[in-house]
């Protein structure tokens, strides 16, 4: 397995009071991603952790309330401290506990950094207004704010290089990222159009009638809402199957942290597509037993057999 140097520097107290308040962070605003994450051993949780902490931030610039001037500036002095964290120049006893995580777990982990750059690119496109033509157009969007965390999360979990296909691995988190947002943007539907967004590729949109938008608990008049989401549905579906194909090639672990994640999601996919204008009557999600379902799933390699049988398959 290829791993960076993961458990063999002690963590000092400032820096594990940091990543106790990333966790934290994680736990209370990130339930589906913190209840993957548990699968992992401490130090690639803790790296985890950070990861969404800062990543959280930009987020969260991006949904306040300030003016965009104002949350243009705040993002380019977010990416400024990104290069504070990919330089080192974060001092354990930094005022800032998600830098000085994030600085430590990219001392111990090859993390592509760059991908938090691409996630504030992503933000910057929601601050600026973006919308989307086509499905080419909002998956520069996905790649930005979720294909690149699944890359950076590649960066933790490690690979097999002797794994079949092992030289695509970020190819499959990237598209694995790509599933997972597509989710997200069916399950927020009225969400967004309440904060007046629309993610959802425009020629879709007026494909199924329904350029009108979704500002109420029921679909447009006249419009095939029901196909749009079972249209929308097939996409991510094809996406996690492909991005699926990364499970084979990690770590016992680290393969029931994606695939309790990714299964969650697509549960919720299930959810969405057997009743399509529940996402505008509320937030679509899971009881608690039935994510612990997926965990024990996702631990018991079921997942990852499956796919490495469906891989053999397509190469024979």
């Amino acid at each position: 397995m290829s791993r960076i140097v993961e458990g063999q520097t002690p963590v000092s107290a400032p820096v594990q009071a940091a990543y106790s308040y990333c966790e934290a962070v994680t736990g209370q605003q990130a339930r589906n991603f913190a209840y993957g994450i548990r699968l992992l051993p401490a130090e690639k949780r803790q790296a985890m952790s950070a990861l969404y902490a800062f990543s959280r931030r930009v987020d969260d610039i991006g949904d306040g309330t300030l003016e965009a001037g104002a949350k243009q500036s705040r993002l380019e002095d977010t990416r400024a401290l990104l290069g504070r964290i990919r330089s080192g120049r974060v001092e354990e006893d930094d005022t800032d506990p998600v830098a000085v995580a994030l600085t430590d777990a990219a001392s111990r982990f090859a993390l592509p950094l760059g991908g938090l750059d691409e996630l504030i690119d992503g933000v910057l496109m929601d601050v600026k207004g973006e919308t989307y033509e086509t499905w080419d157009d909002l998956k520069i969007y996905c790649r930005c704010v979720a294909g690149a965390i699944g890359r950076l999360s590649l960066g933790v979990f490690g690979t097999d290089p002797a794994a079949p296909g092992a030289e695509r691995a970020s190819e499959y988190a990237d598209t694995l990222g790509l599933a997972l947002q597509l989710t997200n943007i069916l399950r927020d539907v009225r969400e967004d159009a309440d904060n007046a967004r629309t993610y959802l590729p425009a020629d879709d949109l007026v494909k199924f009638g329904c350029s009108e938008g979704f500002h109420s608990a029921t679909p447009p008049a006249g419009s095939d809402f029901a196909g749009l989401i079972h249209f929308e549905v097939r996409r991510a579906r094809a996406l996690f199957a492909e991005g699926y194909r990364l499970l084979p090639m990690l770590d016992r672990r680290s393969g029931a942290c994606v695939a309790a994640m990714a299964g969650i999601y697509r549960r919720l996919l299930d959810r969405i597509e057997r009743d399509p204008e529940a996402v505008l009557r509320g937030r679509v999600s899971l009881p608690g037993r039935e994510k612990a379902y997926v965990a024990v799933r996702g631990l018991s390699g079921l997942d990852a057999r499956n796919i490495s049988r469906q891989s053999v398959r397509r190469r024979s």
